[in-house]
């Protein structure tokens, strides 16, 4: 009972240390989880106040070319009306004053026969008379625009070439390097969360970042990963320049997942620390309990080798003076005999042979009974036609009915029924011992057969661990307590393998 208490307390503790381990681990899981929210936060604002200044500067940008653009055209207009007859007796500073003002936007005046009229502010001024440099740029200013047609007089036009100023070309750099670092940025974020930057329709991944590559080829995990960075935060619009929006979808980080199952998973490893410990713990214990018992159990025989020797010697000379008691205690001495061999094999491996448990069991049944007072009545009962014959070690089996039969008896107060039934199925010979004794509690069905377990005052607890040791580990049965009541009786039921 104190061991149980023991027992009792020890869990308790230990489950106390558990949860108290739980609960602070899951604390500090929670705080790191709440930081890296707030990281993931600040972050997204972040990220939407750079799309707001990349949106502006894409702004400013659209603005500064349309500037150069009206610029552009306010310098043809003035060509040709200062190439215009009718102009040619007004004021014409104003005229001059537009054509000077245009010294960044690099521009080439042609006629209808595609010859170089005039030249302005093209990118390389020592080379304004190097005819091929000039073919070369009016070339690339044939791709970039347009070129503004000029009509002078009557059939004769001009053709007005422009490409970006530079200071309009640094810009548009500006803006490219600061669209693609604003990517680079959503994609490489400092809060290490998986992201992802979608076009408008918010289903063709732009960008992305922690996650891996290879399974943003599958569709359907596209979908499924989308779907639930939706649910988990709403996506940040952002508009780049490109016409139209764009969308960033992030979820909490591996890690922040992985925080929360990490109590969880200190938890488990300390059960199975303690569970391997228990086990090492309990395998030792037992251990060195067969040792005691095996040491025990080999000098009870050597002990008593010397008196039996002599009490046999004794049964012979009684049984030459022909006296009636010889017989007797002949049959007591071969069951000391029995008893001893049995000690002796203790932590040796028996052998087991065919045997017919039913002969097995009368035998013991009778020499009990024959040593039972009058006062048990003892009732065997065998279902008809059965097959009986198991792998059987006869001298370790008739042990264990001994003590079973004797601590039935001793629970009966040595008044009573005592009734052994044999049945069987396919697999297994039953053998139910029930008596009309005192009963069992529930709680004990199990404790029974433990070491030192005992309701005697002066028994030693190790019948029914012995019983459970010869029926399960040498012959691969089973032995347990099929059911009992108090002041009523108990029915022990052995189950021993056919083959």
């Amino acid at each position: 009972m104190k061991k149980n208490v023991l027992k009792l307390v020890l869990v308790l503790f230990a489950a106390v240390i558990a949860g108290a381990s739980l609960w602070y681990s899951n604390l500090l899981a929670r705080k790191m989880a709440d930081e890296e929210r707030n990281k993931v936060r600040l972050w997204a604002e972040a990220v939407q106040r750079k799309a707001r200044l990349v949106k502006y500067a894409n702004t400013l940008f659209n603005q500064i070319a349309a500037d150069e653009q009206e610029k552009v055209r306010l310098w043809a207009d003035a060509t040709r009306l200062l190439a215009s007859p009718a102009i040619s007796g007004g004021d014409l500073s104003f005229i001059f004053e537009v054509i000077r003002n245009n010294n960044n936007i690099p521009v080439i005046l042609a006629n209808n026969e595609n010859k170089i009229e005039r030249t302005r502010n093209l990118p390389d001024s020592l080379r304004q008379n190097d005819s091929a440099y000039i073919t070369e740029q009016l070339r690339i200013m044939r791709q970039q625009h347009q070129p503004i047609e000029i009509n002078i007089y009557q059939n004769q036009k001009n053709y007005l070439f422009y490409e970006d100023s530079r200071l309009f070309t640094d810009l548009k750099k500006i803006l490219n390097d600061l669209s693609h670092s604003f990517i680079t940025e959503v994609v490489k974020n400092l809060a290490s969360v998986p992201v992802l930057l979608t076009d408008s329709t918010q289903t063709k991944i732009i960008a992305h970042g922690n996650i891996d590559t290879a399974r943003l080829q599958n569709a359907i995990y596209v979908r499924q990963l989308i779907s639930a960075m939706r649910v988990s935060n709403p996506p940040i619009p952002v508009e780049l320049g490109d016409g139209g929006k764009q969308y960033i979808f992030y979820e909490e980080s591996s890690l922040s997942k992985e925080l929360r199952y990490f109590p969880y998973l200190v938890l488990g490893i300390m059960s199975i620390f303690i569970f391997f410990g228990y086990s090492i713990f309990s395998t030792a214990r037992r251990a060195e309990q067969n040792r005691v018992w095996i040491g025990l159990a080999k000098e009870t025989a050597h002990q008593l080798g010397t008196p039996l020797s002599s009490l046999m010697a004794w049964v012979e000379y009684l049984k030459e003076k022909d006296m009636a008691i010889a017989d007797e205690l002949g049959k007591d001495v071969k069951r000391l005999e029995t008893i001893t061999s049995r000690f002796s094999k203790i932590g040796s491996a028996p052998q087991l042979e065919a045997n017919d448990v039913s002969t097995a069991l009368t035998e013991t049944v009778e020499y009990i009974k024959a040593r039972t007072s009058q006062k048990v009545k003892f009732g065997y009962h065998e279902a008809p036609g059965i097959n009986t014959v198991a792998p059987l070690n006869v001298p370790l089996f008739s042990w264990v009915i001994e003590n079973l039969l004797r601590n039935a008896i001793d629970a009966m107060g040595g008044i009573g029924n005592l009734d052994i039934d044999v049945s069987e199925d396919a697999k297994f010979i039953f053998i139910d011992i029930t008596d009309s004794g005192k009963g069992i509690p529930k709680g004990n069905f199990k404790v029974v057969f433990e070491p030192g377990y005992t309701t005697k005052e002066r028994g030693w607890g190790l019948g029914l661990s012995l019983c459970k040791r010869i029926i399960e580990n040498y012959h691969g049965g089973r032995i347990f307590v099929k059911n009992s009541e108090t002041n009523k009786g108990t029915t022990f039921r052995i189950a021993l393998k056919k083959e």
